[in-house]
Parts: C-alpha cells; sequence; structure tokens
C-alpha cells in the first residue's frame, strides 16, 4: 500500500498519475486530502481517497492504517510546514508505515534560501524517527518562472532579482517521475537526492529565450530584493509571497539554485524537460491578446 500526502496538489497529481503510468494498482494507492469532496475526480481514477489534515492529527492516524510506503509532499503553508510535517511523521511511525518519503529543497542542508530552513528542521525530524526513508531534494519548477510570462510580454520585461545566479530548473512533471521511480521501487538504505535539471539558465537568458520565441524584445531587468518583493506586491500578490519570491531569487544569485550532478535525469530515466520546450508548451497556453 502507497500513500502520498497532498495527492489533490499540483505535484500530488502527477505524482500519483506517474504511479498508474508506471503499472502500480489503482487499489493499492491511498491518495491522501484535506477535502475528499473536493477529489472525486481522483476516487474516480480507481485509488483510494482518505481525509489527512495536517492540523487534525486523529485523520492522519486514520489515513495511514495499512500504509507501507509514504510519500509526505511538504506542505504548501510556508511557516506551518514543520508542525503539520511532524505530525505526518509521528503519525507513520505509529502506524507501522515501513519507508518514509519527502520532497524537500535542493542542497537544503547548505541552501541560501529562506525556504530552506522548515526543510532541513523535517529532514532531521526524519532522521530521529528512524524510518527508513528517501529524501528528494528538489529543485526550482520551472512553471515557477513560467508563471511569470504572461506579465512579462504585457509590461515589456521580466523583472527579478537573481544577478547572474544560473538556474537548473525541471518541470513539475519531471520531479513527479522521479518520486513515482522511487515510491514503485525505494532505493536500500536511507538516501539523499539532489534533484535538478540538466541545463542552467540565467534570468537574462531566460529573457532571450522568450523574446526568440515571442517575436519580440522582453529584456531582464534585475531589482534589488527589496524592490523586487514591492513589484511583486503591487503586482497583487500577498506581501509574505512576494518576500519568498524574492528571497528565493536572491538565493539563486548566491548558486542556490544550480546543481550539474543530473541525479534527476539518471533517476527518470530520460532527459529533463528543457527551458525552451516547457516555454513553448506555456506560452501556447496563453490566450491570444497576450502571447
Amino acid at each position: 500500500m502507497i500513500a502520498i500526502t497532498g495527492a489533490n496538489g499540483q505535484l500530488g497529481r502527477l505524482i500519483l498519475q506517474q504511479l498508474l503510468a508506471r503499472g502500480v494498482p489503482a487499489a493499492s494507492i491511498v491518495a491522501t486530502v484535506r477535502s475528499p469532496a473536493k477529489a472525486a475526480d481522483l476516487a474516480a481514477l480507481g485509488v483510494q481517497l482518505r481525509e489527512a489534515d495536517y492540523n487534525r492529527p486523529e485523520t492522519l492516524a486514520r489515513a495511514l492504517q495499512g500504509v507501507q510506503r509514504l510519500l509526505l509532499v511538504s506542505s504548501s503553508e510556508v511557516g506551518q510546514r514543520l508542525p503539520q510535517h511532524r505530525a505526518v511523521i509521528d503519525a507513520a511511525r505509529a502506524a507501522g508505515v515501513a519507508w518514509l518519503g519527502y520532497t524537500s529543497l535542493l542542497h537544503a542542508d547548505r541552501s541560501p534560501l529562506g525556504l530552506a530552513a522548515e526543510h532541513r528542521d523535517t529532514e532531521a525530524l526524519i532522521r530521529a524517527s528512524g524510518l527508513p526513508h528517501t529524501v528528494l531534494r528538489n529543485g526550482w519548477y520551472t512553471e515557477n518562472y513560467l508563471a511569470s510570462l504572461a506579465p512579462a510580454l504585457q509590461h515589456g520585461a521580466f523583472i527579478g532579482s537573481a544577478g547572474a545566479g544560473r538556474i537548473a530548473s525541471a518541470t513539475r512533471l519531471d520531479y513527479a517521475e522521479a518520486a513515482a521511480t522511487v515510491l514503485a521501487r525505494p532505493p536500500a538504505g536511507n538516501t539523499v537526492f539532489e534533484l535538478a535539471g540538466d541545463s542552467s539558465y540565467t534570468l537574462a537568458e531566460l529573457a532571450a529565450e522568450l523574446s526568440r520565441q515571442a517575436g519580440r524584445s522582453v529584456p531582464y531587468v534585475n531589482l534589488p530584493q527589496a524592490d523586487y518583493a514591492a513589484a511583486l506586491t503591487a503586482a497583487g500578490l500577498p506581501p509574505p509571497l512576494a518576500a519568498l519570491l524574492a528571497d528565493s531569487d536572491a538565493g539563486a544569485a548566491q548558486g542556490g539554485l544550480l546543481d550539474e550532478g543530473r541525479a534527476l535525469s539518471a533517476l527518470i530515466g530520460r532527459a529533463t524537460t528543457p527551458l525552451a520546450a516547457a516555454m513553448a508548451q506555456a506560452l501556447a497556453a496563453l490566450p491570444p491578446q497576450v502571447a
């Protein structure tokens, strides 16, 4: 029995689909979600749908009954992750889970990104639990930057604060395939995978690729971290999210989103999705008046 937390999230759904694509029987997959009523499409796949609310430990105990392998997809609630993750780890131990996987952050043990702290602390909890485990330290999602294509085209500039930092991102699907591979056949022993894209780029190079594909000049404008956060807030992002993204760009400027080990492509058995290909797909999905 294999369980995935946050199975109705963007990454969780892809992991579930990849497990099914690998021939894992749907009946042996437990999709844990906070609100089962909002995940009827997952139940339609034939998987077991169980309620699991990070903030309600009693739901976790029920959700993990009979589970042998558990993938803890990190919570999306930055600032609340550690107590939520601790509740899942404690429930996994109590339920007799035999193996635990966790989606962490690239080089979480030494990353300059503020996001890394909760991941480091969660990894420490996992080690202390004594559970056999695999940590998937995911790098940046290419989609994090592709989400800015529309405003960049509208305003004629791609803004950020990553300077000349190189970013080895990969798509969510790339990372989902890695998670499904490990879930279907966990490696022996406690392991850590540093996962990132095969190639890297600067945001200036991303803007140049956008200019090429869009057929018009969209330069990269590098801003001080505080100014970038202010610009994101002015664009409508909640201040905490704007600050997080600006901090992550600043971390990228220090090399925090670069890894050249190619462990991700080795794990999934194919090259990671190139930036140009992911961008072409994202541009094709934009309304004509934007693209």
